[in-house]
């Protein structure tokens, strides 16, 4: 066994969440709420960019919702499992945004062509911002969360 695995039975508890992995749960929660705001309000705006499976403005729904259930997930139990998903959604949110606005991929399946040569699209750079943050917050909230793993498997 690994010294960052619980034995069977064993976890985290919610008293044994440190302040610090609690602020920055509500903070990354607070920044995919802003990436899903931006998401949500502009998914219209992208509903004509489509292929025969879907538009750009239903992907941009879906990763609205997706940054919801895990900001809220955050919120209730800020674990390794909930910092990786986080770290998921926003890096590839901010991953996808800077691609997307400096190289034309192309249609890739069913996932329209998402090429937009600018920042200046409303709410885009202000999303792409809050993504990168909370990627980055989310890599801060997993150290403290296997941090605080190792110290309950050797309590």
């Amino acid at each position: 066994m690994t010294d960052h695995v619980l034995p069977a039975g064993r976890h985290v508890a919610w008293r044994d969440v440190s302040v610090a992995q609690r602020v920055l749960s509500v903070l990354t929660a607070a920044l995919l709420g802003v990436d899903a705001f931006v998401h949500l309000h502009d998914a219209a705006q992208y509903d004509q960019f489509r292929t025969s499976v879907m538009s750009e403005g239903t992907l941009f729904e879906i990763q609205a919702i997706v940054a919801i259930v895990v900001a809220l997930a955050l919120l209730i139990r800020p674990g390794v499992l909930t910092w990786v998903l986080s770290l998921l959604v926003a890096g590839s949110a901010a991953a996808a945004v800077t691609l997307y606005t400096y190289v034309n991929v192309g249609a890739l399946g069913p996932v329209p062509d998402l090429y937009e040569n600018t920042w200046h699209a409303p709410g885009k750079a202000g999303s792409a911002v809050a993504e990168t943050i909370a990627a980055l917050l989310s890599i801060a909230g997993l150290v403290l969360a296997v941090r605080a793993r190792r110290r309950a498997a050797v309590s």
